[in-house]
């Protein structure tokens, strides 16, 4: 057994897969995006589509993609709907991606 598996669990195809599906989620510039302007606190979906420059349809279903996959929450005030990000350590992901990107320079 390598250092590696000692030090945690063996991980289990539901785990896997949960993994894959939140991974996907993320998978598009657009949401990457929302992502990363949510780190910074939460927005307004009129704030997020000034951002990602699409229409309204555009952008709420790509909050939809994100809230189904848990790693954004919204909140109902008046007309406005609010985003934020459910579990901000998301952002811990996006430090490693860093990392790798300036390991293969």
């Amino acid at each position: 057994m390598n250092s590696v598996n000692q030090q945690h669990e063996i991980v289990t195809d539901s785990q896997i897969k949960e993994r894959a599906n939140i991974m996907k989620a993320m998978a598009h510039p657009s949401r990457l995006k929302m992502i990363d302007a949510l780190a910074h606190g939460e927005r307004c979906v009129c704030d997020l589509q000034t951002l990602i420059g699409h229409d309204m349809s555009t952008v709420s279903k790509h909050l939809s993609v994100l809230k189904k996959a848990g790693i954004v929450v919204s909140d109902r005030r008046g007309k406005q709907i609010y985003y934020r990000l459910k579990v901000p350590c998301i952002l811990n992901f996006f430090h490693c991606i860093e990392s790798v990107i300036e390991a293969n320079k």
